[in-house]
């Protein structure tokens, strides 16, 4: 750890707490070269394990990038992808796990999405679950609107 001021690299932690409900730690430090103290965040990291075993880190971006073009021509905002892309990660970080499949990440994907709009939805999920039939598709709709009507 650098002090931003001097760049030395030796500190002490003088006071650490949890933050944003326990997802990182914030650390007060204070620099031994200089005296001057600074605020640190550390959040535990994340990796996504591709199919073809590369790890990489999760990105939000990626996460906007692709549901975006499920909402291409719908009324979904950059906000409201923005929130369902901090949902997803949400959603992964309390599993608890250090790496998480791109499968768990669709998965993470499909429910908030639901919700927000459902053509996006189908749309997504098509090329998640790879459908290949109408007939796919028609089990999808089916069971959308059994879910409309239990909740009417």
């Amino acid at each position: 750890m650098n002090c931003p001021f001097c760049r030395a690299t030796d500190s002490r932690v003088v006071d650490s707490r949890a933050a944003d409900d326990g997802g990182c730690i914030r650390r007060r430090r204070q620099c031994s070269a200089c005296t001057r103290r600074f605020t640190t965040m550390e959040t535990p990291s994340l990796q996504v394990l591709k199919r073809s075993g590369v790890q990489e880190p999760f990105s939000r971006d990626k996460v906007i990038t692709g549901v975006r073009k499920a909402c291409q021509g719908r009324p979904v905002s950059e906000d409201e992808l923005a929130l369902l892309a901090q949902q997803v990660e949400d959603t992964i970080r309390q599993a608890g796990q250090a790496e998480v499949p791109t499968g768990e990440v669709g998965l993470a994907i499909l429910t908030p999405l639901r919700s927000l709009d459902e053509v996006a939805y189908l749309r997504f999920a098509s090329v998640y679950r790879g459908f290949t039939s109408l007939t796919d598709f028609e089990k999808e709709i089916s069971f959308l609107r059994d879910d409309h009507e239990s909740a009417c």
